[in-house]
Order: structure tokens, then C-alpha cells, then sequence
């Protein structure tokens, strides 16, 4: 069941980032283009996004346990150090350069393989690197 859940949740999120134009980077690239031709409809989508996972959030919050696991993740530490404000930065940097954020870059493959998979293998490189480099340092 909790599969079938993660599948289901997967589907509609990738169908809501494609529905909305998320998985477009030159939408994305003139929505952070705000000294210039400025596309201001991705504001409505995260507007969207925000008022549907408010109240989902309140209830989760609400609730003892998860619907579908035994406890809820949370992450080990809400310290902001250089390493989360490094990674913030590579990650705003790649967004904006690219025009691609990684959840959107995953439906892009399905849609397009030919222009995301370049992305998608330096994203997989980055991650496992990332891995490597923090087990090497202990």
C-alpha cells in the first residue's frame, strides 16, 4: 500500500508540475528574469501550491502518526549552517541557469529524454559526489 501511495502521489505531482508549466525552463528561466521580460504566472502556481498544502499541513500536524508510515521524517537538525546556505546557493545558481529544478527535471525526462538527460546525469553525479565527499569527511 505504501507504494501504490508514493506512485500516486509521484503521478500527481509530476502531472501538476507539467500541467503548470513548471517543467518549461524557458517559463521557469522568465519567471527569475524580474529585471527583464518578467513572467509572473509561476507565482500563481506556488500560490497555488502554498494554499492546497496549508490546511494538509495543519492536519498532519494534528495527527500522532503519518496515513501511510510509521512515524513522520524529520529532518536530524533545523541549524542553518554553511553547508545548508552552500547548498541553497548551488542550487539556486543550477536553477537559474539551467532553468530546471530537479522534481520537474525527473518529468522532463519522461517528456523529453533528448534535451533533460544531460541535467539529470550532472544532477545524479552531483548527488553521489556530495555523498562521497561527506562520508570522506567524516
Amino acid at each position: 500500500m505504501k507504494i501504490a501511495i508514493g506512485f500516486i502521489t509521484g503521478l500527481t505531482f509530476g502531472l501538476g508540475l507539467a500541467l503548470s508549466g513548471m517543467t518549461s525552463p524557458d517559463r521557469v528561466l522568465g519567471f527569475l528574469d524580474i529585471a527583464g521580460a518578467w513572467d509572473p504566472s509561476l507565482a500563481f502556481v506556488m500560490g497555488g501550491a502554498v494554499l492546497t498544502a496549508l490546511p494538509l499541513f495543519a492536519l498532519a500536524r494534528s495527527r500522532a502518526t503519518p496515513l501511510a508510515g510509521a512515524a513522520f521524517d524529520q529532518p536530524p537538525t533545523t541549524l542553518i549552517d554553511r553547508r545548508l546556505i552552500g547548498g541553497a546557493v548551488l542550487f539556486g545558481i543550477g536553477w537559474g541557469l539551467a532553468g530546471i529544478c530537479p522534481g520537474p527535471a525527473l518529468v522532463d525526462l519522461a517528456i523529453a529524454p533528448g534535451q533533460t538527460l544531460a541535467f539529470v546525469s550532472a544532477m545524479i553525479a552531483g548527488l553521489l559526489a556530495s555523498a562521497w565527499w561527506r562520508r570522506r569527511a567524516g
